[in-house]
């Protein structure tokens, strides 16, 4: 009996579902960031030749740094590169992260530092494994 009453409830709930849950308010800004970061490095790397780029304020954001905010307005406000279409999708991406962490995510967001220097020389990320281990 009883494991007759197990497979009529495993067919009942059907199989499992392959959809993830949908990203949090929190996810999204932080991948989001994390593309317009890659972003910026590889627009860096592919168009050296293109004298703006030079000249375009840097974008290693930090999510948790009240000064990202002032960061991305800056990117968005500068002027430069107007024409290189790269740039232009750059921007856009900028926009949107903005947008989202100033108005639909807000309340989510916790700064935990304001420290605007580190947005301009990005501290490298070392792992550094426990003595003994290799």
């Amino acid at each position: 009996m009883m494991p007759r009453l197990l497979a009529l409830l495993l067919l009942l709930a059907g199989p499992p579902s392959s959809k993830p849950a949908p990203p949090t308010c929190y996810s999204r800004m932080l991948s989001l960031s994390r593309e317009v970061t890659g972003d910026f490095q590889s627009l860096q790397a592919v168009e050296p030749l293109e004298p703006c780029v030079r000249y375009l304020p840097t974008l290693y954001l930090d999510i948790h740094n009240y000064c990202v905010l002032a960061k991305l307005r800056d990117f968005v406000a500068s002027s430069q590169c107007w024409k290189v279409a790269q740039v232009d999708a750059l921007k856009d991406k900028v926009r949107k992260l903005y947008t989202i962490m100033n108005s639909f995510c807000r309340r989510d967001l916790v700064f935990l530092s304001d420290d605007c220097n580190a947005l301009e020389y990005p501290i490298p990320v070392t792992t550094v494994l426990p003595d003994g281990q290799k």
